[in-house]
Protein backbone atom coordinates (compact mmCIF):
# COMPACT_ATOMS: atom_id res chain seq x y z
CA UNK A 1 0.00 0.00 0.00
CA UNK A 2 3.02 2.14 0.34
CA UNK A 3 3.48 2.41 -3.71
CA UNK A 4 0.16 4.16 -4.41
CA UNK A 5 1.53 6.96 -6.17
CA UNK A 6 4.34 5.06 -8.13
CA UNK A 7 1.55 2.19 -8.52
CA UNK A 8 -0.41 5.16 -10.32
CA UNK A 9 2.23 6.52 -11.96
CA UNK A 10 2.98 3.57 -13.79
CA UNK A 11 -0.48 2.48 -14.41
CA UNK A 12 -1.25 1.64 -17.97
CA UNK A 13 -3.55 4.09 -19.86
CA UNK A 14 -6.00 0.79 -20.21
CA UNK A 15 -6.00 0.09 -16.48
CA UNK A 16 -6.32 3.55 -16.22
CA UNK A 17 -9.48 4.14 -17.70
CA UNK A 18 -10.91 0.73 -16.78
CA UNK A 19 -10.68 1.52 -12.88
CA UNK A 20 -12.39 4.77 -13.78
CA UNK A 21 -15.03 3.27 -15.64
CA UNK A 22 -15.60 0.73 -12.49
CA UNK A 23 -15.85 4.05 -10.07
CA UNK A 24 -17.83 5.85 -12.03
CA UNK A 25 -20.10 2.64 -12.29
CA UNK A 26 -20.07 2.00 -8.66
CA UNK A 27 -20.82 5.79 -8.24
CA UNK A 28 -23.93 5.47 -10.21
CA UNK A 29 -25.22 1.93 -9.07
CA UNK A 30 -24.77 3.63 -5.17
CA UNK A 31 -26.86 6.84 -6.99
CA UNK A 32 -29.63 4.42 -8.06
CA UNK A 33 -29.61 2.16 -4.68
CA UNK A 34 -29.87 4.80 -3.08
CA UNK A 35 -32.54 6.79 -4.98
CA UNK A 36 -34.97 3.32 -5.48
CA UNK A 37 -34.70 2.79 -1.99
CA UNK A 38 -36.19 5.87 -1.16
CA UNK A 39 -38.51 6.02 -4.08
CA UNK A 40 -39.74 2.55 -4.35
CA UNK A 41 -40.16 2.10 -0.52
CA UNK A 42 -41.69 5.01 0.35
CA UNK A 43 -44.75 3.99 -2.33
CA UNK A 44 -47.70 2.93 0.20
CA UNK A 45 -49.19 -0.13 -1.82
CA UNK A 46 -52.55 1.09 -1.52
CA UNK A 47 -51.30 4.29 -3.61
CA UNK A 48 -50.05 1.81 -5.97
CA UNK A 49 -53.41 -0.13 -6.26
CA UNK A 50 -55.35 3.15 -6.44
CA UNK A 51 -53.03 4.49 -9.27
CA UNK A 52 -53.68 0.70 -11.04
CA UNK A 53 -57.12 0.71 -11.15
CA UNK A 54 -57.27 4.03 -12.22
CA UNK A 55 -55.61 2.83 -15.63
CA UNK A 56 -52.22 4.74 -15.38
CA UNK A 57 -49.77 2.13 -17.69
CA UNK A 58 -46.58 2.31 -15.75
CA UNK A 59 -47.84 1.20 -12.26
CA UNK A 60 -48.48 -2.66 -13.02
CA UNK A 61 -44.95 -3.17 -13.82
CA UNK A 62 -43.98 -1.56 -9.93
CA UNK A 63 -46.54 -3.20 -7.89
CA UNK A 64 -44.71 -7.21 -8.22
CA UNK A 65 -41.58 -5.80 -7.36
CA UNK A 66 -42.49 -3.44 -4.15
CA UNK A 67 -45.25 -6.64 -2.68
CA UNK A 68 -42.71 -7.90 -0.42
CA UNK A 69 -41.28 -5.14 1.11
CA UNK A 70 -38.77 -5.79 3.45
CA UNK A 71 -36.96 -8.18 0.62
CA UNK A 72 -36.81 -4.98 -1.78
CA UNK A 73 -35.63 -3.17 1.13
CA UNK A 74 -33.02 -6.20 1.74
CA UNK A 75 -32.37 -5.80 -1.75
CA UNK A 76 -31.35 -2.68 -2.28
CA UNK A 77 -29.49 -1.90 0.74
CA UNK A 78 -27.47 -4.95 0.38
CA UNK A 79 -26.27 -3.66 -3.93
CA UNK A 80 -25.69 0.25 -2.24
CA UNK A 81 -23.77 -1.45 0.76
CA UNK A 82 -21.27 -3.55 -1.73
CA UNK A 83 -20.88 0.12 -4.34
CA UNK A 84 -20.08 2.14 -1.21
CA UNK A 85 -17.57 -0.85 0.03
CA UNK A 86 -15.74 -1.01 -3.18
CA UNK A 87 -15.93 2.48 -4.20
CA UNK A 88 -12.36 3.12 -2.00
CA UNK A 89 -10.58 0.37 -3.21
CA UNK A 90 -10.50 1.17 -7.04
CA UNK A 91 -9.97 4.89 -6.06
CA UNK A 92 -6.81 3.46 -4.13
CA UNK A 93 -5.69 2.51 -6.98
CA UNK A 94 -5.39 5.66 -8.53
CA UNK A 95 -4.78 8.21 -5.70
CA UNK A 96 -2.99 8.08 -2.39
CA UNK A 97 -5.38 6.71 0.62
CA UNK A 98 -6.15 9.98 2.24
CA UNK A 99 -7.77 11.58 -1.22
CA UNK A 100 -9.46 8.11 -1.85
CA UNK A 101 -11.39 8.96 1.48
CA UNK A 102 -12.33 12.33 0.41
CA UNK A 103 -13.13 11.64 -3.04
CA UNK A 104 -15.39 8.75 -2.31
CA UNK A 105 -17.10 10.54 0.60
CA UNK A 106 -17.59 13.54 -2.08
CA UNK A 107 -18.45 11.03 -4.99
CA UNK A 108 -21.13 9.09 -2.70
CA UNK A 109 -22.42 12.59 -0.63
CA UNK A 110 -23.30 14.23 -3.64
CA UNK A 111 -23.92 11.98 -7.14
CA UNK A 112 -24.93 8.74 -5.00
CA UNK A 113 -26.78 9.83 -2.15
CA UNK A 114 -28.12 13.53 -2.50
CA UNK A 115 -29.00 13.78 -5.89
CA UNK A 116 -30.66 10.54 -6.60
CA UNK A 117 -32.63 11.12 -3.71
CA UNK A 118 -33.94 14.43 -4.44
CA UNK A 119 -34.61 13.23 -8.05
CA UNK A 120 -36.27 10.00 -7.30
CA UNK A 121 -38.57 11.81 -4.33
CA UNK A 122 -39.95 13.51 -7.42
CA UNK A 123 -40.23 11.09 -9.94
CA UNK A 124 -39.93 7.98 -7.75
CA UNK A 125 -42.74 6.29 -9.70
CA UNK A 126 -41.47 6.82 -12.72
CA UNK A 127 -38.07 6.01 -12.08
CA UNK A 128 -39.40 2.83 -10.57
CA UNK A 129 -41.52 1.72 -13.55
CA UNK A 130 -38.35 1.99 -15.78
CA UNK A 131 -36.20 0.19 -13.90
CA UNK A 132 -38.61 -2.22 -12.35
CA UNK A 133 -36.85 -4.78 -14.68
CA UNK A 134 -33.10 -3.96 -13.28
CA UNK A 135 -34.67 -3.95 -9.59
CA UNK A 136 -35.74 -7.76 -10.51
CA UNK A 137 -32.41 -8.97 -11.71
CA UNK A 138 -31.22 -7.46 -8.80
CA UNK A 139 -33.93 -9.53 -6.40
CA UNK A 140 -32.81 -13.04 -8.18
CA UNK A 141 -29.16 -12.37 -7.74
CA UNK A 142 -29.26 -11.03 -4.01
CA UNK A 143 -32.01 -13.31 -3.62
CA UNK A 144 -29.77 -15.87 -1.05
CA UNK A 145 -28.92 -13.12 1.35
CA UNK A 146 -31.34 -10.96 1.07
CA UNK A 147 -34.45 -13.05 1.61
CA UNK A 148 -33.45 -14.97 4.85
CA UNK A 149 -33.09 -11.45 6.29
CA UNK A 150 -36.58 -10.39 4.35
CA UNK A 151 -38.14 -13.31 6.78
CA UNK A 152 -36.62 -12.52 9.96
CA UNK A 153 -37.72 -8.86 9.22
CA UNK A 154 -40.94 -9.99 8.85
CA UNK A 155 -40.92 -12.19 11.71
CA UNK A 156 -40.01 -9.44 13.51
CA UNK A 157 -41.88 -6.03 12.52
CA UNK A 158 -45.26 -8.31 10.66
CA UNK A 159 -45.42 -8.02 6.88
CA UNK A 160 -46.10 -4.73 5.24
CA UNK A 161 -49.41 -3.46 6.15
CA UNK A 162 -51.81 -1.69 3.92
CA UNK A 163 -52.85 1.70 5.90
CA UNK A 164 -56.24 2.77 5.13
CA UNK A 165 -57.11 6.65 5.86
CA UNK A 166 -59.66 7.07 8.15
CA UNK A 167 -63.14 8.78 8.26
CA UNK A 168 -61.66 12.33 9.13
CA UNK A 169 -58.50 11.53 7.61
CA UNK A 170 -60.27 10.57 4.21
CA UNK A 171 -62.18 14.04 4.26
CA UNK A 172 -59.22 16.13 4.67
CA UNK A 173 -57.62 14.23 2.14
CA UNK A 174 -60.52 15.31 -0.18
CA UNK A 175 -60.71 18.96 0.58
CA UNK A 176 -56.60 19.05 -0.39
CA UNK A 177 -57.56 17.68 -3.90
CA UNK A 178 -60.10 20.56 -4.33
CA UNK A 179 -59.46 23.15 -6.30
CA UNK A 180 -60.01 25.42 -3.73
CA UNK A 181 -57.32 24.61 -1.68
CA UNK A 182 -54.97 25.87 -3.84
CA UNK A 183 -52.74 22.51 -3.63
CA UNK A 184 -53.59 21.82 -7.59
CA UNK A 185 -56.25 19.59 -6.70
CA UNK A 186 -59.24 19.15 -10.18
CA UNK A 187 -61.87 18.84 -7.70
CA UNK A 188 -64.83 21.52 -8.06
CA UNK A 189 -66.21 22.68 -4.12
CA UNK A 190 -69.71 20.82 -5.38
CA UNK A 191 -67.58 17.88 -5.84
CA UNK A 192 -65.42 18.22 -2.38
CA UNK A 193 -68.77 18.92 -0.73
CA UNK A 194 -70.84 16.13 -1.71
CA UNK A 195 -68.28 13.86 -1.12
CA UNK A 196 -67.42 15.13 2.30
CA UNK A 197 -71.61 15.09 3.21
CA UNK A 198 -71.69 11.86 2.39
CA UNK A 199 -68.94 10.40 4.64
CA UNK A 200 -70.38 12.40 7.55
CA UNK A 201 -73.80 11.30 6.63
CA UNK A 202 -72.59 8.15 8.69
CA UNK A 203 -72.46 9.78 12.02
CA UNK A 204 -75.81 12.25 11.51
CA UNK A 205 -79.16 10.51 12.33
CA UNK A 206 -82.54 11.59 11.80
CA UNK A 207 -82.45 13.77 14.76
CA UNK A 208 -80.37 16.08 12.65
CA UNK A 209 -82.12 16.31 9.52
CA UNK A 210 -85.77 16.09 10.73
CA UNK A 211 -88.52 18.84 11.01
CA UNK A 212 -90.17 19.34 14.05
CA UNK A 213 -93.58 18.20 13.88
CA UNK A 214 -94.84 21.58 15.05
CA UNK A 215 -93.53 23.16 12.15
CA UNK A 216 -94.74 20.37 9.74
CA UNK A 217 -97.77 20.59 7.73
CA UNK A 218 -100.20 18.07 8.05
CA UNK A 219 -104.23 17.70 8.11
CA UNK A 220 -107.00 15.69 10.12
CA UNK A 221 -107.98 12.58 9.70
CA UNK A 222 -111.54 13.76 10.03
CA UNK A 223 -111.16 17.09 7.96
CA UNK A 224 -113.28 17.74 4.99
CA UNK A 225 -111.55 18.65 1.54
CA UNK A 226 -113.10 21.92 0.95
CA UNK A 227 -112.33 25.09 -1.16
CA UNK A 228 -110.46 26.13 1.83
CA UNK A 229 -108.55 23.03 3.02
CA UNK A 230 -107.62 22.38 -0.42
CA UNK A 231 -106.35 26.16 -1.42
CA UNK A 232 -104.15 25.53 1.84
CA UNK A 233 -102.60 22.20 0.83
CA UNK A 234 -102.06 24.48 -2.78
CA UNK A 235 -100.71 27.32 -0.95
CA UNK A 236 -97.72 24.58 0.40
CA UNK A 237 -96.87 23.39 -2.90
CA UNK A 238 -95.87 20.09 -0.78
CA UNK A 239 -95.97 16.74 -2.88
CA UNK A 240 -97.21 14.66 0.17
CA UNK A 241 -98.84 15.77 3.19
CA UNK A 242 -99.03 13.71 6.80
CA UNK A 243 -102.66 12.82 8.45
CA UNK A 244 -102.85 12.61 11.90
CA UNK A 245 -105.80 11.14 14.20
CA UNK A 246 -107.23 13.33 16.71
CA UNK A 247 -103.87 14.57 18.11
CA UNK A 248 -100.93 16.24 15.46
CA UNK A 249 -98.68 13.99 16.86
CA UNK A 250 -100.51 10.81 16.27
CA UNK A 251 -99.22 10.36 12.50
CA UNK A 252 -100.83 7.63 11.35
CA UNK A 253 -100.42 8.05 7.70
CA UNK A 254 -99.85 10.60 4.53
CA UNK A 255 -102.01 11.74 1.23
CA UNK A 256 -100.56 12.45 -2.27
CA UNK A 257 -101.32 16.10 -3.05
CA UNK A 258 -101.70 14.41 -6.41
CA UNK A 259 -104.78 12.51 -5.43
CA UNK A 260 -106.77 15.42 -4.78
CA UNK A 261 -106.45 16.58 -8.15
CA UNK A 262 -110.06 14.91 -9.10
CA UNK A 263 -111.92 16.44 -5.58
CA UNK A 264 -114.74 19.04 -6.09
CA UNK A 265 -114.35 21.25 -3.68
CA UNK A 266 -117.84 22.07 -3.90
CA UNK A 267 -118.93 18.59 -2.72
CA UNK A 268 -117.12 18.40 0.69
CA UNK A 269 -115.19 15.48 0.00
CA UNK A 270 -114.01 13.74 3.59
CA UNK A 271 -110.37 12.89 3.69
CA UNK A 272 -110.86 9.49 5.08
CA UNK A 273 -112.52 8.60 1.50
CA UNK A 274 -109.15 9.42 -0.17
CA UNK A 275 -106.42 7.48 -0.74
CA UNK A 276 -104.23 7.07 3.14
CA UNK A 277 -100.83 5.63 2.00
CA UNK A 278 -99.19 4.53 5.22
CA UNK A 279 -96.03 6.17 6.55
CA UNK A 280 -92.72 4.79 8.19
CA UNK A 281 -91.90 5.19 11.82
CA UNK A 282 -88.02 5.96 12.32
CA UNK A 283 -86.16 6.10 15.83
CA UNK A 284 -84.26 9.83 15.90
CA UNK A 285 -81.31 8.11 16.58
CA UNK A 286 -81.44 6.02 13.38
CA UNK A 287 -78.39 6.43 11.03
CA UNK A 288 -79.74 8.82 7.86
CA UNK A 289 -78.25 5.96 5.98
CA UNK A 290 -80.64 3.35 7.24
CA UNK A 291 -83.28 5.60 6.31
CA UNK A 292 -82.16 6.86 3.04
CA UNK A 293 -83.05 2.47 2.33
CA UNK A 294 -85.74 2.54 3.59
CA UNK A 295 -86.65 5.46 1.46
CA UNK A 296 -85.27 3.69 -1.40
CA UNK A 297 -87.87 0.43 -1.21
CA UNK A 298 -90.47 2.82 -2.45
CA UNK A 299 -93.19 2.37 0.43
CA UNK A 300 -92.64 5.86 1.50
CA UNK A 301 -90.50 9.50 1.05
CA UNK A 302 -91.08 10.79 4.21
CA UNK A 303 -91.55 9.39 7.84
CA UNK A 304 -92.47 10.27 11.14
CA UNK A 305 -89.74 10.82 13.70
CA UNK A 306 -90.17 9.30 16.96
CA UNK A 307 -88.81 9.50 20.47
CA UNK A 308 -88.26 6.69 22.66
CA UNK A 309 -88.93 7.60 25.71
CA UNK A 310 -87.55 4.60 27.24
CA UNK A 311 -83.82 5.30 26.04
CA UNK A 312 -83.65 1.67 24.58
CA UNK A 313 -80.69 1.24 23.06
CA UNK A 314 -81.97 -1.75 20.82
CA UNK A 315 -81.25 -1.04 17.23
CA UNK A 316 -84.41 -0.48 15.16
CA UNK A 317 -85.24 -3.28 12.58
CA UNK A 318 -87.86 -2.49 9.89
CA UNK A 319 -91.34 -4.34 10.64
CA UNK A 320 -94.69 -4.20 9.21
CA UNK A 321 -97.36 -4.23 12.19
CA UNK A 322 -100.77 -5.73 11.04
CA UNK A 323 -102.62 -2.64 11.84
CA UNK A 324 -101.54 -0.50 9.13
CA UNK A 325 -98.50 1.13 9.47
CA UNK A 326 -95.21 0.90 8.94
CA UNK A 327 -93.52 1.00 11.84
CA UNK A 328 -89.21 0.59 11.83
CA UNK A 329 -88.22 -0.05 15.61
CA UNK A 330 -87.38 -3.16 18.10
CA UNK A 331 -89.12 -6.63 17.62
CA UNK A 332 -89.87 -6.82 21.39
CA UNK A 333 -92.24 -3.30 20.98
CA UNK A 334 -95.60 -4.08 20.50
CA UNK A 335 -98.24 -2.09 18.47
CA UNK A 336 -101.68 -0.84 20.04
CA UNK A 337 -104.55 0.28 18.09
CA UNK A 338 -108.12 1.57 19.19
CA UNK A 339 -110.84 -0.50 19.19
CA UNK A 340 -115.05 0.67 18.99
CA UNK A 341 -116.84 -3.06 20.46
CA UNK A 342 -119.85 -0.75 21.00
CA UNK A 343 -119.32 -0.29 24.65
CA UNK A 344 -116.31 2.36 23.71
CA UNK A 345 -113.48 3.09 22.46
CA UNK A 346 -110.63 0.22 24.10
CA UNK A 347 -106.75 0.10 23.41
CA UNK A 348 -106.09 -2.83 22.06
CA UNK A 349 -102.18 -4.65 22.01
CA UNK A 350 -101.95 -5.86 18.25
CA UNK A 351 -99.13 -8.28 17.81
CA UNK A 352 -95.76 -7.23 15.13
CA UNK A 353 -95.49 -9.29 12.27
CA UNK A 354 -91.71 -9.57 10.98
CA UNK A 355 -92.77 -10.61 8.10
CA UNK A 356 -91.64 -8.80 4.92
CA UNK A 357 -94.23 -8.09 2.23
CA UNK A 358 -92.82 -7.04 -1.28
CA UNK A 359 -93.89 -3.72 -3.41
CA UNK A 360 -95.80 -4.90 -5.92
CA UNK A 361 -97.98 -1.80 -6.83
CA UNK A 362 -98.23 -0.16 -3.40
CA UNK A 363 -100.87 -2.45 -2.74
CA UNK A 364 -99.42 -2.94 0.77
CA UNK A 365 -99.26 0.71 1.58
CA UNK A 366 -102.47 1.78 1.36
CA UNK A 367 -104.04 2.28 4.66
CA UNK A 368 -107.60 1.34 5.45
CA UNK A 369 -109.00 3.21 7.64
CA UNK A 370 -112.71 1.95 6.94
CA UNK A 371 -112.03 -1.52 7.73
CA UNK A 372 -108.95 -1.68 9.53
CA UNK A 373 -108.73 0.05 13.15
CA UNK A 374 -107.00 3.21 13.23
CA UNK A 375 -102.76 2.51 14.22
CA UNK A 376 -102.08 3.88 17.30
CA UNK A 377 -98.72 3.39 18.81
CA UNK A 378 -97.05 2.94 22.46
CA UNK A 379 -97.11 5.87 24.63
CA UNK A 380 -93.14 5.39 24.96
CA UNK A 381 -92.81 6.56 21.44
CA UNK A 382 -93.59 10.31 20.83
CA UNK A 383 -93.53 11.92 17.61
CA UNK A 384 -90.92 14.55 17.43
CA UNK A 385 -90.63 15.29 13.97
CA UNK A 386 -90.85 13.91 9.93
CA UNK A 387 -88.58 13.36 7.83
CA UNK A 388 -88.23 13.58 4.13
CA UNK A 389 -85.82 12.43 1.17
CA UNK A 390 -85.18 15.78 0.28
CA UNK A 391 -83.91 16.28 3.91
CA UNK A 392 -81.70 13.03 3.46
CA UNK A 393 -80.39 14.38 0.19
CA UNK A 394 -79.92 18.06 1.45
CA UNK A 395 -77.23 16.26 4.56
CA UNK A 396 -75.80 14.63 1.67
CA UNK A 397 -74.94 18.03 -0.83
CA UNK A 398 -74.66 19.69 2.37
CA UNK A 399 -76.98 22.97 0.66
CA UNK A 400 -80.59 23.25 0.71
CA UNK A 401 -82.52 22.42 -1.70
CA UNK A 402 -85.67 25.66 -2.73
CA UNK A 403 -88.89 24.70 -3.62
CA UNK A 404 -90.51 27.26 -5.36
CA UNK A 405 -92.65 27.89 -2.29
CA UNK A 406 -90.33 27.41 0.38
CA UNK A 407 -89.98 30.64 2.91
CA UNK A 408 -87.23 29.26 4.98
CA UNK A 409 -83.88 27.33 4.00
CA UNK A 410 -81.80 25.55 6.73
CA UNK A 411 -83.86 24.06 9.13
CA UNK A 412 -81.10 24.13 11.92
CA UNK A 413 -80.87 27.91 11.73
CA UNK A 414 -83.87 28.94 9.96
CA UNK A 415 -82.51 31.65 7.47
CA UNK A 416 -85.69 33.24 6.44
CA UNK A 417 -85.77 33.55 2.36
CA UNK A 418 -88.86 34.25 0.35
CA UNK A 419 -89.07 31.82 -2.85
CA UNK A 420 -92.90 33.30 -3.44
CA UNK A 421 -93.22 37.07 -2.98
CA UNK A 422 -97.01 36.66 -3.82
CA UNK A 423 -97.60 33.65 -1.60
CA UNK A 424 -99.67 34.65 1.17
CA UNK A 425 -99.92 32.68 4.82
CA UNK A 426 -102.80 31.47 5.86
CA UNK A 427 -103.81 31.28 9.64
CA UNK A 428 -102.79 28.62 11.46
CA UNK A 429 -100.47 26.71 8.90
CA UNK A 430 -96.66 26.71 8.99
CA UNK A 431 -94.85 26.52 6.17
CA UNK A 432 -91.59 25.91 7.41
CA UNK A 433 -90.29 22.65 5.20
CA UNK A 434 -91.22 20.75 2.46
CA UNK A 435 -91.67 17.79 1.37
Amino acid sequence: MSNHGDGAGGMTLSVYVENLVIIVSLVIFAGLMAGLTLGLMSLALVDLEVLIKAGRPQDPKIFPVVKNQHLLLCTLLIGNSLAMEALPIFLDKLVPPWAAIVISVTLILMFGEILPQAVCTRYGLVVGATLAPFVRVLLWLFFPISYPISKVLDWMLGKGQTALLRRAELKTFVNFHGNEAGKGGDLTHDETTIITGALEMTEKTAKDAMTLISKAFSLDLDATLNLETLNAIMAMGHSRVPVYYQNPLNIIGLVLVKNLLGVDPDEGVPLRKITIRKIPRVPESMPLYDILNQFQKGHSHIAVVYKDLNQTNVKPLDEHDSSGSDVIQPKATDVYALTNDGEGQKVQKIPVTTTLKRHKGCSFCILDVENVPIPEFPPNQAAVGVISMEDVIEELLKEEILDETDEYVNIHNRIKVNMNASHEQLPGISSEQPF
